[in-house]
């Protein structure tokens, strides 16, 4: 799948009210979804609004928060046609999603400003079974690495175990990237966390998408 370009196929998140294209948020690949049928109960947040509640608030950064609806498409609540919507081909994409056993999401994202600067997003995905959400951290991951270049890389230090990371020191300004930016991937359970951040250096790119990413990761566990 694609946002905005992604390949969310490719999933890609695109800011562009406030803030220029941040990441590429969520994917499907043709292959995976089958595997991700879920076969078992839903377990977690039985509505958006529940996931919400265990969604970060905010970031070590400081940046201050986006508003959901200052952001085209607006961020915030994310449904299977929501996330569909973001792909070339959205038909195609739902379909795959179902396949994952997507249910729900919700996006959020911090920046200063109308033009370029830092910028962190996180995405929190559920599914019915972990299996679903495994499937769509892995796509997600490699599609965006195929998108952006940088290294992908797995046991990253600052990240728990079976997180991926993704680090991209010198981005092409065709990407929408204006300056050094990291990306995690990360599953707990029925979740999917995906955490972008765009920043003046690469260190302070992956120090934000850790602390970020950790910080997503106990939420749900104390959920």
């Amino acid at each position: 799948m694609t946002r905005g370009r992604r390949s969310r196929g490719s999933r890609v998140a695109v800011l562009l009210a406030l803030l220029p294209v941040l990441t590429a948020a969520a994917g499907c690949g043709d292959e995976g979804g089958e595997a991700a049928v879920a076969e078992a109960a839903p377990s977690g947040p039985a509505t958006p609004g529940e996931l919400e509640r265990l969604v970060v608030d905010e970031v070590p950064s400081g940046l201050p928060r986006v508003p959901d609806e200052a952001i085209e498409p607006p961020a915030g609540e994310k449904s299977v046609a929501d996330v569909a919507g973001y792909s070339d081909d959205p038909e195609r994409e739902r379909a795959v999603l179902e396949d994952y056993g997507y249910r729900h999401g919700w996006e959020r994202f911090w920046g200063a400003g109308t033009g370029p600067g830092p910028q962190t997003g996180v995405f929190v995905d559920q599914f019915e079974a972990p299996a679903g959400a495994d499937s769509y951290a892995e796509d997600l991951a490699r599609n965006d690495a195929e998108q952006y270049g940088g290294l992908l890389s797995e046991r990253s230090p600052g990240l728990p175990d079976g997180c991926r990371r993704l680090l991209v020191d010198e981005p092409d300004p065709d990407d929408g990237l204006w300056g050094p930016a990291a990306f995690a991937w990360c599953t707990h359970g029925p979740f999917s966390v995906a955490v972008s951040a765009v920043a003046g250096s690469l260190d302070d790119a992956t120090e934000e998408v850790g602390a970020v990413a950790r910080d997503q990761l106990a939420r749900l566990s104390a959920a």
